[in-house]
């Protein structure tokens, strides 16, 4: 364990530099200014918050645990959110032209507020899931410095909390832009000291396929993983912020441009690793380069860059199911609900967090449960009178897609995206059949 003032100083200067700016930028009290930033985010204030926020526990900790253990094929983690982003650019104006407030809502004006109601219970069960991955990444990370990881995930929760509630999404914006140039700076120290110590580690790297990564292994991470950039409910919570429909669209081109050598640099961070520390888990990759790798001095930035992605992937998320709960689960929009909501989400995402499972099979499991359940309602909702699809179609499209994933994911990561296209097809032919309604 590192306990020196080198490694705790550039901790405490993040902390209090993400601190202050979450207390000095605060939303109004309306609700379209709390969740949405009164709908005026500019294209540099988007792209910056967007790119932070993909940055979060899967991107860092949990790509260079794949780095470690598939080789520099494990960028498909984040190269599948460029190609998931560059789908959205083709229809963020749309998206952002519907003057929705969330990703349910825009569900509901497809199909009616039945479906906009279930779409608005899956996502927040799933969003449970992702926020407390977030957490035990905190708890990772600080905790291969200074031990007691749970003491970590309860003050990280503490803080998220404190700041979500209090500022807003203009506050989570805001510390996003500070956050990236932490993580950028941090990544780019860390790829120097792996490369002055272990340049051969990059010799005979396969791309894009290895032995432990095939291609159906890739297309699976791809559909699965890129559908969380093109339908998740934190990246739409951005696109729904913009002040225009042209400045969603180009701030979704240029983040999909940002992470492609992002996702290299994390990944090959996992590589070096595996050469220097072979033998060991591989999500504990990046807590070992930490303490048993680089000096002191830069062990302190390193953890504060990991820790700001962290921090900036996981208040938006807490901020977008906190927006699901009161605006389309009839919670209240009031400054009141607003704050108990963050509290209860914050409050159980830790707790699940505490049953300590893995990262990547965490956020696994939520993204396949989600993807099979909102890909085909949500693509098809942009054509739904062309297709034919009913009310009914897309609730059930959405439920047999995520039970499926459930039940199958974990063998087959695409079943609950055929199951949710087959059901919607089924149930719009019924339901259109005369005499079906009455």
């Amino acid at each position: 364990m590192r306990e020196s003032y080198m490694v705790l100083i550039p901790l405490v200067l993040y902390l209090l530099a993400a601190a202050s700016l979450g207390y000095i930028v605060r939303s109004g009290r309306s609700w379209n200014d709390f969740f949405l930033a009164g709908r005026d985010l500019s294209t540099l204030h988007l792209t910056g918050s967007l790119v932070a926020t993909i940055l979060g526990a899967s991107s860092t900790i949990g790509l260079v645990g794949l780095g470690y253990s598939m080789g520099l094929p494990g960028a498909w983690w984040l190269l599948s959110g460029t190609l998931g982003l560059l789908v959205l650019s083709r229809i963020a104006n749309t998206v952002r032209g519907t003057g929705a407030r969330t990703l349910p809502d825009l569900i509901g004006n497809f199909y009616g507020s039945s479906s906009r109601k279930t779409a608005s219970a899956l996502i927040l069960i799933a969003w449970l899931g992702v926020i407390a991955a977030q957490i035990v990444a905190a708890g990772r990370i600080l905790g291969a410095l200074f031990g007691h990881d749970w003491a970590w995930m309860s003050a990280t929760a503490i803080v998220l909390v404190a700041y979500t509630a209090h500022g807003g999404q203009r506050a989570v914006v805001r510390t996003d832009q500070m956050q990236l140039c932490v993580i950028l700076a941090g990544l780019i120290l860390l790829i120097l000291i792996c490369l002055r110590s272990a340049p051969e580690a990059l010799n005979g790297l396969e791309f894009p396929t290895s032995e432990m990564m095939s291609p159906q292994d890739v297309v699976s991470m791809v559909v699965v993983v890129g559908s969380m950039y093109l339908i998740g409910p934190d990246i739409y919570s951005r696109i729904l912020s913009a002040r225009s429909p042209e400045s969603a669209r180009v701030s979704a081109m240029l983040s999909a441009m940002i992470i492609v050598p992002v996702a290299f640099a994390i990944a090959s961070i996992g590589v070096f690793a595996r050469h220097m520390l072979p033998g060991i888990r591989p999500e504990d990759a990046l807590p070992l380069l930490m303490t048993d790798v680089i000096p002191p001095w830069a062990a302190g930035m390193v953890a504060a860059a990991f820790l700001a992605a962290v921090m900036s992937s996981a208040d938006t998320s807490l901020l977008t199911a906190t927006s699901v709960l009161t605006l389309d689960l009839g919670m209240g929009s009031g400054i009141r609900a607003r704050s108990v909501a963050v509290i209860l989400i914050g409050t159980c995402s830790l707790l699940l967090a505490m049953s300590r499972p893995g990262i990547i099979s965490m956020l696994m499991l939520a993204y396949t449960v989600f993807s099979g359940g909102f890909l085909v309602p949500v693509l098809a909702g942009f054509h739904r009178e062309r297709l034919g699809l009913t009310p009914g179609s897309a609730t059930a499209g959405m439920l047999c897609g995520g039970i499926t994933s459930l039940a199958l994911g974990g063998a087959y990561p695409l079943a609950g995206i055929g199951a949710s296209a087959l059901a919607m097809a089924i149930v719009s032919a019924v339901e259109r059949r005369p005499g079906a309604h009455g």
